[in-house]
């Protein structure tokens, strides 16, 4: 594949024939406007799209973005990885996709919450999140601070009823722990579900949403499908996480949510589903969730 060819947006895939929504996008990482991306993602069956914050600044975009769209909901969090930047202000804490800040201590933390909480108020924020836990990018000087602010997550959500999403990043028991620890929301949502069959059953008892993302339909992926296979179909959603997560065969170029289709029908054939049936469970599941 030459260098243009891997920088260029993959085609558009054949139209579903019943709409979904995009479970988790980040909009404000993609290229071209907010309308082109709804006009694009329309056109081929993907008529909603849940507009995801990571930072105060990005929570703000996606409160005002859902505002403005009737096709976008939003959720506000601080991503797990912001927490401890916030904290340490330290990249390597937190592995953040922008630059090392001054360190702020516990107050800043409780001064990002405080904007966060506020902004799960609003009638157009569906969810809190992608909050949880991340060991991959976290060293051992972060954990606390990430713990500490997604127990706070947990709060916000149960207090204003919304919708808790999960980043769990090789941290499955210690999410898992936690929600048992605090006491789940009603509603949880495994964000680009990334554990084994064996959690998904877990998850399944608990009564969690998992949402699955281009990552399914990687070779190397066989444990996420058998995880996907034993999922119960009224639990299933479908994401992009983009501009990340390009699905097969397009990995590696940008993501963006017109591309659902491609990893729905993979999930349908994972399931041993018609196409319209896995569509019409993942889109009634998708408006349960997060209440629209």
């Amino acid at each position: 594949m030459s260098s243009s060819t891997k920088d260029a947006p993959p085609p558009l895939p054949e139209p579903l024939r019943v709409p979904v929504a995009d479970s988790h996008t980040h909009l404000d990482m993609q290229d071209g406007t907010v309308e082109e991306a709804l006009a694009k993602a329309a056109s081929v069956g993907v008529t909603t799209v849940v507009q995801v914050g990571c930072d105060v600044k990005g929570s703000r975009w996606a409160a005002e973005t859902a505002a403005a769209h009737e096709a976008v909901h939003a959720t506000v969090a601080l991503h797990p990885n912001e927490a401890p930047r916030i904290v340490l202000g330290d990249p390597g804490g937190g592995g953040s996709r922008q630059g090392a800040r001054e360190p702020g201590g516990d107050a800043a933390l409780d001064a990002a919450l405080a904007e966060i909480d506020a902004l799960a108020a609003l009638p157009h924020v569906r969810g809190v999140g992608e909050t949880g836990l991340d060991h991959f990018r976290t060293g051992p000087d972060g954990i606390a601070a990430q713990q500490r602010s997604f127990r706070a997550h947990i709060e916000i959500a149960k207090r204003h009823g919304k919708a808790l999403v999960i980043h769990d990043r090789e941290a499955h028991d210690d999410v898992l722990r936690i929600l048992r620890e605090e006491g789940a929301p009603d509603t949880v949502v495994f964000h680009c579900y990334s554990g084994d069959a064996e959690m998904a059953k877990t998850c399944a008892e608990a009564g969690y949403y998992m949402s699955f993302a281009g990552n399914v339909t990687f070779k190397n992926a066989q444990p996420l499908r058998d995880a996907l296979a034993v999922a119960p179909p009224e639990l299933v959603l479908v994401e992009t996480d983009a501009p990340f997560l390009t699905p097969a065969p397009y990995r590696g170029r940008p993501n963006a949510p017109y591309l659902i289709p491609v990893t729905l029908r993979a999930m349908a054939e994972v399931k041993g589903m018609p196409e319209d049936a896995l569509a019409t469970a993942v889109a009634a599941n998708t408006a349960r969730a997060f209440g629209y």
